[in-house]
């Protein structure tokens, strides 16, 4: 018991640690990087490049299927213990759920308004000139910050292999979230660090705690 006592007080200072870095990224970025990177994608119509919509499919999709192959996880544990990579689906499907729903809350409790114009002429820097955060507005239109399409990032190996080949499959997508002017780049940073916890908290106490049912 001690010895999960210590590994999650580790944990946690991580994750202060990983928190305090993404704030002082976020507002970098909030100051002198994102709307600089908004105009420059509007003025130089980069939205216009086939690839980079491509590249913003396969994150909502895999979000939409989480909870299916969940359930398929769920009724093969009935026949026996899990393998090692029906482990890690499992773990990777249960962070994108509960980081999906973090996004959600969290997009409503800082209330951020979206670069470009896209849906029900809700507002943006480009389309209306309005920018920044507005705490605590509820609404699809102001929900920018963090990014949901980022926080898809999944529970990793502990392969240094593995972990690269997921990060350069996964840098080409969210690169594509700004070049779409889907979000702005502490949006996507501020995503990409919020399912990345998860992932991490998620895996840990799967390794940690072993219920028996």
């Amino acid at each position: 018991m001690a010895m999960h006592e210590d590994a999650y007080r580790k944990l946690l200072r991580r994750t202060l640690i990983t928190t305090i870095s993404c704030i002082a990224a976020v507002l970098i970025c909030y100051f002198w990087i994102d709307r600089p990177v908004a105009f420059f994608v509007y003025r130089h119509h980069i939205n216009s490049i086939k690839v980079f919509r491509w590249l913003t499919y396969p994150p909502p999709e895999v979000q939409n299927w989480s909870a299916l192959v969940l359930t398929i996880l769920v009724v093969r544990r009935a026949w026996g213990p899990f393998l090692r990579w029906q482990k890690v689906l499992l773990v990777a499907c249960l962070s994108l759920i509960v980081a999906d729903d973090f996004r959600i809350s969290l997009g409503d409790v800082f209330g951020r308004y979206w670069p470009e114009t896209w849906t029900h002429d809700n507002p943006s820097l480009i389309g209306t000139g309005t920018y920044g955060f507005h705490p605590f507005q509820r609404g699809d239109d102001i929900g920018s910050f963090p990014s949901g399409q980022a926080v898809w990032m999944i529970a990793m190996a502990r392969s240094r292999t593995v972990q690269i080949v997921v990060i350069v499959l996964c840098a080409p997508m969210l690169v594509s979230l700004v070049a779409m002017n889907y979000h702005f780049v502490s949006d996507v940073i501020a995503g990409s660090v919020l399912g990345a916890l998860i992932a991490t908290y998620a895996a840990h106490l799967a390794r940690l705690e072993r219920p028996q049912f």
